[in-house]
C-alpha cells in the first residue's frame, strides 16, 4: 500500500468573537424577561423559574473563555439569542462553503498544491445547511477542482472519519491528492437560551491537504499517517432531532430536541474511558507505547475531559504543550477542533516524532489518527 501524507492544512477563524462574560449579560437578561413573562405560572409552580448564568463557572467547567462565531449581534440580543445568517440565492456561495473554500486556499498554499493537483472534495462535519447538493460539490467548483466530491456527517468526529476515509482512498490508488474540509457553523444548531450549553460551540472551517507519499513537488514538511482507527456505539446521550421529517409531524415542530441536546455528565463518564482505550490499544498493535507520542491533538469539547484523557493514556499529568488546548479562544468547534490543535500546535516537533489526531462525539463515534513527522 502506498504511504499518506498530511502536507498541509487550513483554519478560518470568523472575525467575530464572543467572551463569556459578554454572553452571561445576555443570556441572564432573557432570564429575566422570561421569568417576567411567566411570573404567574412560576408563583402558581407550574412552572419553573429560569437561573442566571455565570461566567467564572463556565470556564471552570468547560475551559471555554470566548468563542468566535459568523454572527454576534444576534446571539448577543436577548430577544432573540441565534445568529442572524441570510439566506443567500442559489446562484451566490453559500456562507459554509465560502468558509470552507477560505480555509481551503489556506491548506492548498502550505501544501504548495493547486486546484489541478487535486482530485477530489470531502466535507466532512457536524450540520451542513442544506440536504443537497453536496457541500463539497460545491467547494469543488469554488476551487476549480475536478475528480469527485461528497459530504460525510459523523458529528464531532467527522474530521477523523474523513480522515481515514481519504487517506483509504489514496492508499487504494483512486486518487492522488484529496481535500478534506470541516466548515462548522455550531452556532446555528446550538440553544442558546438552555444554560446548561449555551456557552459550549463556536464557528469555524478547517481543512487538511492529503497526498500519497513522493508525488512530484511534494513539501518536505509533511506528516505520514501510519495509522488510522475508528469506533462507533450508539447512544442517545448526544443527539440533534432536527430534519426534513420535523415538518410531517406539526406537534414537534420547535421543540427543544430540535437542537444540540446533551447528557452531559454521562458523556464524561462513559467517552473518555473509550477514548483512553481507543488511542493505547491502536499505539500497541503499531509497535508503539505511549512515551513515543510527543502529542496528543485532541478533540476540544472540555478542558476536564482532554486532561483525563491524557492522564490515563500517558500514565502521568500532561503537560498542555503535549496536548494543547484551543477550546478556551475556540470553544467546541465539534468535527474541527482536533484538526485546529494540530494546525496550530504542531512545531517543535523533529524529524521521526509521533503524534495523535484524536476526536470523540455524537454515536458515540471515536477516531484516532497516529502520524509521524517525515
Amino acid at each position: 500500500m502506498a504511504d499518506v501524507v498530511i502536507t498541509g492544512t487550513g483554519l478560518f477563524t470568523p472575525a467575530e468573537q464572543i467572551s463569556n462574560e459578554e454572553l452571561v449579560v445576555a443570556f441572564d437578561a432573557y432570564a429575566r424577561l422570561y421569568n417576567q413573562k411567566n411570573a404567574e405560572a412560576i408563583e402558581a409552580g407550574t412552572l419553573r423559574a429560569m437561573g442566571m448564568s455565570n461566567a467564572e463557572f463556565i470556564q471552570k467547567a468547560s475551559g471555554i473563555c470566548s468563542r468566535h462565531v459568523i454572527n454576534k449581534s444576534g446571539i448577543l440580543d436577548p430577544e432573540r439569542l441565534y445568529p442572524y445568517i441570510p439566506e443567500r440565492s442559489n446562484d451566490e456561495l453559500s456562507i459554509q462553503a465560502e468558509i470552507g473554500v477560505a480555509a481551503a486556499r489556506q491548506a492548498m498554499a502550505q501544501a504548495g498544491r493547486r486546484a489541478e493537483d487535486i482530485d477530489g472534495v470531502i466535507v466532512a462535519c457536524s450540520n451542513m445547511q442544506r440536504a443537497y447538493p453536496a457541500m463539497a460539490i460545491e467547494i469543488q467548483e469554488a476551487l476549480g477542482i475536478k475528480g469527485f466530491a461528497f459530504d460525510m456527517n459523523v458529528a464531532c468526529s467527522s474530521a477523523t472519519f474523513g480522515l481515514q476515509v481519504a487517506t483509504d482512498s489514496l492508499r487504494s490508488g483512486s486518487a492522488g491528492c484529496l481535500l478534506m474540509v470541516n466548515p462548522e457553523i455550531c452556532s446555528a444548531h446550538l440553544e442558546w437560551r438552555d444554560r446548561d450549553c449555551h456557552f459550549i460551540f463556536g464557528d469555524v472551517a478547517t481543512a487538511v491537504i492529503l497526498e500519497r507519499s513522493g508525488q512530484p513537488g511534494q513539501q518536505a514538511d509533511a506528516w505520514e499517517i501510519i495509522g488510522t482507527r475508528l469506533q462507533t456505539k450508539f447512544s442517545n446521550n448526544i443527539r440533534n432531532n432536527f430534519g426534513f421529517l420535523n415538518r410531517c409531524d406539526e406537534s414537534g415542530v420547535g421543540a427543544r430536541d430540535k437542537l444540540f441536546m446533551q447528557e452531559g455528565r454521562k458523556v464524561f463518564k462513559e467517552v473518555c474511558p473509550m477514548v483512553a482505550e481507543q488511542i493505547s490499544s491502536h499505539l500497541a498493535d503499531l509497535g508503539k507505547v505511549p512515551d513515543d507520542l510527543k502529542r496528543l491533538w485532541l478533540h476540544q469539547a472540555n478542558s476536564n475531559m482532554n486532561e483525563l484523557i491524557s492522564r490515563k493514556v500517558m500514565g502521568r499529568e500532561v503537560s498542555r504543550e503535549e496536548a494543547p488546548l484551543i477550546l478556551d479562544a475556540y470553544a467546541n468547534t465539534s468535527s474541527a477542533g482536533s484538526i485546529i490543535a494540530f494546525h496550530k500546535h504542531r512545531d517543535g516537533m523533529n524529524s521521526g516524532d509521533h503524534g495523535v489526531i484524536c476526536s470523540f462525539g455524537a454515536g458515540y463515534s471515536i477516531g484516532s489518527v497516529i502520524v509521524r513527522k517525515c
